[in-house]
């Protein structure tokens, strides 16, 4: 268990926020020296507290601008949830799926150029498999909290 103090979680909290900020101004926000910040940020990322440092894509801008959530239940058996994870990871629609507990077995979360194209990944990933039961689509009309949301400007 990695031992986060207020200044490593002050300085997690703007790197979620945008990961290139600069050293001198995430020193003024967290209350730190340039010099700290760089150090807190090569131990954080040494210790896996940072697993990646990415950048957020508009999904218009590549041609996917439909997200869209699906909740999926599968029959009972433990290979047949790993076939099911397997072929999730092969279809670039998806960019997050989670195994998850409660009414559902999978979370997807899809980002596709429009219902059209949704309509073919339901088909191909949902019909032609006999070990899915159900799914429930969700179509996003705006996105809320998240990455593509509109942030009122910093302060």
């Amino acid at each position: 268990m990695v031992e986060l103090d207020d200044f490593d979680r002050a300085l997690l909290r703007e790197m979620q926020r945008d990961n290139q900020t600069p050293a001198r101004i995430l020193a003024e926000r967290v209350g730190l020296s340039p010099s700290a910040v760089l150090r807190r940020l090569r131990r954080l990322r040494a210790e896996k507290v940072i697993t990646a440092d990415i950048s957020v894509v508009s999904p218009k801008v590549l041609g996917v601008p439909v997200m869209v959530h699906v909740l999926v239940s599968i029959e009972r058996g433990s290979r047949t949830y790993s076939d099911f994870a397997r072929k999730l990871r092969l279809r670039p629609e998806v960019r997050h799926a989670a195994y998850v507990t409660g009414g559902a077995d999978f979370v997807l979360h899809l980002q596709v150029e429009s219902m059209e194209a949704y309509a073919a990944f339901a088909r191909e990933v949902f019909h032609d498999d006999p070990n899915v039961s159900e799914y429930h689509t969700y179509v996003a009309m705006q996105e809320i909290v998240g990455p593509a949301a509109r942030r009122p400007p910093d302060p």
